[in-house]
């Protein structure tokens, strides 16, 4: 079963029913790629901060790639249960930054974290299989690279989205003009959670809301094959 099956409008009940299924190993390899591209998805921002100027992350122990630093086991377990969760949040303070650009570059830097990750695995997949490296030919492996691929992408674009704490609510207004800007803030600082807590509200309820975000992520992976 290939990852673009399983990240379909019904990809959180998809992730029930291999439980209910049996598909135990499935389930297995979907949290496994879950875990890493999170930690490399927090873990890109407390790396980001720590270039402009604030340490906050890492004195509290955020900058590294262990999973348990970041992974929130309760937002892990809504991510299996209703498709949407949360992980631990990266400490930072704006007011230790050195560049005006930093907001904008330290959130990006969670989703270029998920880019590098689909674009490295991807491609040394890819030349592994052409090598006919026999473990890259089997078919868990192959399964797990197309998950662990499809998870980021699906990240890197989910994140984009600027509505309330997702990244793309820093990345938008360096694209405003700055009383459009101002104004954004201020909307998204009064209306943009809710809003976007009722947008997953509608698509656990079944209304397929991001299954157009769904599609575009899958549909990025012939643009980032470079072999």
């Amino acid at each position: 079963m290939g990852f673009s099956q399983l990240s379909a409008d019904r990809f959180p009940v998809t992730m029930l029913s291999l439980l209910t299924s049996g598909q135990i190993a499935l389930f297995t390899l979907i949290v496994i790629a879950l875990i890493i591209s999170l930690t490399f998805h927090e873990f890109g921002h407390a790396f980001a901060a720590k270039q402009f100027g604030d340490n906050t992350a890492q004195r509290m122990g955020r900058l590294t790639l262990n999973p348990v630093a970041h992974i929130d086991p309760m937002g892990l377990l809504m991510v299996v249960l209703v498709g949407f969760g949360y992980v631990k949040p990266v400490p930072t303070n704006p007011r230790n930054f050195n560049s005006v650009w930093a907001d904008l570059v330290v959130a990006g830097a969670r989703l270029f974290a998920n880019l590098l990750i689909a674009v490295v695995v991807w491609n040394v997949f890819l030349v592994g299989a052409q090598a006919q490296c026999p473990w890259l030919l089997n078919p868990g492996a192959k399964t797990f690279f197309n998950i662990l691929v499809g998870i980021n992408l699906l990240l890197m674009i989910f994140n984009l989205i600027p509505l309330g704490p997702l990244d793309g609510h820093y990345i938008l207004p360096y694209f405003l003009p700055q009383p459009l800007a101002q104004r954004y803030h201020e909307w998204n600082g009064r209306f943009g959670s809710w809003l976007l807590m009722g947008l997953i509200l509608l698509s656990i309820l079944g209304v397929p809301i991001f299954g157009a975000v769904f599609q575009f992520a899958m549909s990025l992976r012939p643009y980032i094959t470079l072999v």
